[in-house]
């Protein structure tokens, strides 16, 4: 079975003027396809081409397969990062991740200001997570282009943000701080508590 680009979930013009329809249809239409394509021009004739994405990602990274390694995850990544964010959401998050947030980091807005600093200094391409660990507890990783958390022993993604520059050059510019402050008006906090659950 090839690969498939999953459907956004909601509408493309859902989070404008947050972020503009145009910068979805590039950043989903354009980046995130070319991952899959990629994938199903890599996989074909492999062990992995009968994998699901997430066994993909998984063995690829203990294999140590760069190719298919970097467009699953980036697949896997992308699609995770769209249900972090939704239309009317953002502000404060509630139910078990609020709680956990507290105890982690003394509050939200001291959590807040630790993951923007983190998003803000990632350096070049790639993302902001926050992750649950295996004591069930809290953290803020970063990581570089398309590496990411899921899959390593222990470790849950509850949420993330895409720090690649194609991911706010258009709404944006370079302003990656700009960008960021967007992202927490379109926090999907129901979607990270699934995670956390």
């Amino acid at each position: 079975m090839p690969f498939s680009l999953p459907e956004l979930p909601w509408a493309p013009d859902a989070l404008h003027p947050t972020m503009s329809k145009e910068t979805i249809e590039y950043h989903y239409g354009k980046h995130h396809k070319t991952y899959v394509d990629n994938l199903n021009k890599f996989a074909p004739g492999t062990k992995y081409e009968s994998m699901s994405l997430e066994d993909v990602v998984k063995a690829s990274r203990t294999d140590g397969d760069k190719k298919i390694f970097n467009n699953s995850a980036q697949v896997w990544n992308h699609t995770f990062f769209w249900h972090c964010l939704a239309p009317k959401a953002g502000g404060a998050p509630t139910g078990a991740v609020a709680a956990a947030i507290d105890k982690a980091f003394g509050g939200f807005d001291a959590f807040k200001a630790k993951f923007t600093e983190a998003a803000l200094g990632q350096f070049g391409s790639g993302w902001a997570w926050l992750v649950k660990g295996a004591d069930g507890g809290l953290s803020i990783e970063t990581t570089s282009n398309a590496e990411t958390p899921f899959g390593q022993p222990g470790k849950t993604c509850v949420l993330t943000l895409d720090v690649w520059e194609h991911a706010y050059y258009i709404d944006h510019r370079n302003a990656r701080a700009k960008f960021i402050e967007a992202f927490w008006t379109l926090t999907n906090w129901e979607f990270a508590n699934k995670n956390f659950a």
